[in-house]
């Protein structure tokens, strides 16, 4: 699908009211298959592999990766998808994203799965930003399968040591199908340190918004119940168990939240 000049990988399947699944950095539409095969039951799931991810473009411009553009992207994909008004649900990057989006189009109901309204303090914003770039420099100079390999022997990710070595592998194949530059270019383009705080926002956000993190992610538990007290609609799931990665961690505990929460805010629109 040609979007803004850029081809983007969507896939839609199932039948009923919209779900669109944002990914993470590093991830794809992949990231969410075996969720969308039991999704489809109940909603039709939209996919979508996000700028430089995926079989998606890799444009060369680093601006063309800004926050803006990629909400600009999703509007225009839902519209060619006569979508109007999706359910939204975004994992890290992802969920940055899918706020984004949804304090500026109309949505049914927000999911963020272990993601921040981004850094409010100018100071730690500039240096997330050089982190950013000398890892973008990195990913660039020795390749994405170098790259992955220091990415997922971060601290960050260490509970999912505890998976089948057979989903770990299949993580690790889909980090891999992804492009030196669509990376690099998305941390620099969209890291946490380019994108606008959107924590002063957070109190002009009317609908259904679940906020899902993972006991063993301490960082993510305070950002979500922080995020909570603002939102007028809000609620905080803490997944028992689970690090940043919930959807692949306690999946089960992941698709019975979003399906509850789901129900719930269409039983009281």
């Amino acid at each position: 699908m040609k979007i803004n000049g850029v081809n983007y990988n969507v896939t839609l399947r199932g039948h009923g009211d919209p779900l669109l699944l944002l990914h993470g950095f590093t991830g794809s539409a992949a990231t969410w298959t075996a969720h969308v095969n039991w999704f489809s039951g109940y909603f039709t799931v939209i996919t979508v592999d996000l700028l430089g991810h995926g079989a998606t473009d890799a444009p060369m411009e680093v601006e063309r990766y800004g926050i803006d553009r990629a909400a600009a992207d999703l509007r225009a994909i839902l519209t060619a998808c006569s979508v109007e008004n999706p359910h939204l649900l975004g994992y890290s990057m992802g969920g940055r994203l899918a706020l984004r989006y949804a304090l500026n189009h109309p949505v049914r109901s927000l999911i963020l799965e272990s993601a921040s309204p981004g850094i409010a303090d100018d100071a730690e914003r500039l240096a997330r930003r050089q982190a950013d770039e000398i890892l973008a420099v990195q990913i660039e100079r020795d390749g994405v399968a170098r790259f992955v390999d220091y990415w997922q022997a971060l601290p960050f990710f260490a509970t999912q040591a505890r998976l089948p070595e057979t989903t770990r592998e299949q993580v690790r194949q889909q980090r891999l199908g992804n492009r030196p530059l669509g990376l690099a270019n998305s941390l620099r383009g969209m890291g946490t340190g380019v994108q606008p705080s959107y924590w002063a926002r957070l109190g002009g956000l009317e609908l259904p918004t679940l906020l899902l993190c993972g006991a063993l992610d301490a960082k993510y538990v305070e950002i979500a119940r922080a995020m909570v007290k603002p939102l007028r609609r809000g609620r905080v799931a803490v997944a028992p168990d689970a690090g940043h990665t919930i959807h692949l961690e306690q999946p089960n505990f992941f698709r019975d939240e979003v399906l509850r929460f789901i129900r719930d805010s269409e039983r009281r629109r």
